[in-house]
């Protein structure tokens, strides 16, 4: 897969093309296959709740300027990874985004 960006999972979800989504979401978190179908599912869950975009959306600054703490709220709270799979996935956005 080409470069892909958090707007390329956004758009797959609002097209509601999960199979798009979770390759995007594999790509972007270094995700297996059954975890990145997991964690789409549970982000598509999760846009019933109002208050959730906006802190989905959070995510972006996380990355790029908050602690690995705030990351790691917002893997839980956005895909359901704990663990390992969010201990990985923030290895991944640490090796994506470096901070500046």
């Amino acid at each position: 897969m080409t470069d892909v960006t958090f707007r390329d999972f956004a758009a797959a979800i609002m097209g509601n093309d999960a199979p798009a989504a979770e390759a995007v979401l594999a790509t972007l978190l270094g995700l297996d296959t059954s975890t990145a179908t997991a964690a789409t599912a549970h982000f598509r869950g999760r846009m019933a709740d109002p208050a959730f975009m906006p802190r989905a959306m959070g995510l972006r600054t996380a990355v790029t300027t908050g602690s690995d703490a705030d990351i790691g709220a917002l893997l839980a709270d956005c895909f359901g990874l704990v663990d390992a799979p969010a201990t990985a996935a923030l290895a991944t956005l640490r090796t994506r985004y470096p901070r500046p």
